[in-house]
């Protein structure tokens, strides 16, 4: 694996790339003549195995028709595949209607993700999510609203037909249950939905209750571990780990930074309760805030 950095920018730049061409109805081979491109360098381009230069980038998307805010968003990718570290700063090269992190969520075959202090995107309701978001928005209710319905979009992905859902396994820490929300019964909502999601054999909601003291993963803030299915004969992408901030959000693929946190994982799920017993938590806290 390259050591300049996350690969995920020209994975992305692949992809995309692939998109915008079997939207154009043009084939592989049709497109490398039309280009000068040999076979082979199409297919490392697609697959996101090489660098695309902002030249090519701006040629492969003149004869596939891509409209020009999407081969804005291809050359800002393919600046950044050539960055050592790279940093996803939405609003900076990567406009921010354009979410990366989404495009990767739909692609994964298996979700891992530890919440130290908010309900998972994909797990919140609708009343959970407005209070979220309200914090973010203030006195902006159309705001608060877009943003929800895009996040109650993203949900649709753990109820699609094909391609099979991704495998969501998600460990909380017992705090993010107990920080309600203004609304108590939106709050009590939230957490029987929890459990009604964690009855699916595809979905695993744990917890990590106050009595396991800290832990490993204690000072890591929320992180989310996507792995991917392999696509014909290719070979699957690389688990890529996401980590999101304040200002931005940071892909980590290299194989030490993997082992990393497939360490801190396991560490996760050796103190978190059993799904049984993390249901009976949550149960029991729905219960005290009853009184």
């Amino acid at each position: 694996m390259s050591e300049t950095g996350s690969t995920v920018p020209r994975r992305q730049v692949g992809r995309l790339l692939r998109q915008l061409r079997e939207q154009a109805g043009i084939s592989l081979m049709a497109a490398a003549q039309e280009l000068e491109f040999s076979r082979a360098r199409m297919y490392r381009i697609e697959n996101g195995e090489v660098p695309v230069r902002k030249h090519d980038v701006i040629a492969m998307c003149g004869v596939y028709g891509a409209p020009g805010h999407m081969t804005e968003v291809l050359i800002g990718l393919a600046q950044e595949s050539k960055a050592k570290g790279w940093w996803h700063a939405y609003g900076d090269v990567v406009p921010a209607w354009f979410e990366l992190y989404v495009g990767m969520e739909q692609a994964a075959s298996r979700l891992r993700q530890f919440a130290p202090s908010v309900i998972p995107g994909l797990l919140q309701t609708r009343e959970y999510a407005e209070f979220v978001f309200g914090r973010w928005h203030g006195e902006d209710p159309a705001a608060v609203e877009n943003a929800v319905a895009v996040r109650l979009e993203r949900q649709s992905l753990l109820r699609r037909a094909r391609p099979k859902p991704p495998r969501l396994e998600v460990i909380i820490d017992e705090g993010v249950l107990r920080r309600t929300i203004s609304d108590t019964l939106g709050m009590q909502k939230q957490l029987a939905h929890l459990v009604n999601v964690s009855t699916r054999p595809d979905i695993g909601v744990r917890v990590i209750p106050f009595g396991a003291g800290p832990h490993q993963a204690a000072s890591s803030g929320q992180f989310t571990i996507l792995e991917f299915p392999a696509v014909g004969t290719a070979s699957p992408e690389p688990t890529t780990i996401y980590c999101e901030n304040l200002t931005g959000a940071l892909y980590l693929d290299k194989i030490a930074e993997v082992e990393t946190y497939e360490t801190i994982w396991a560490a996760l799920e050796a103190v978190a309760l059993s799904q049984s017993d993390s249901d009976d938590l949550i149960g029991k806290i729905i219960k005290e805030s009853d009184g």
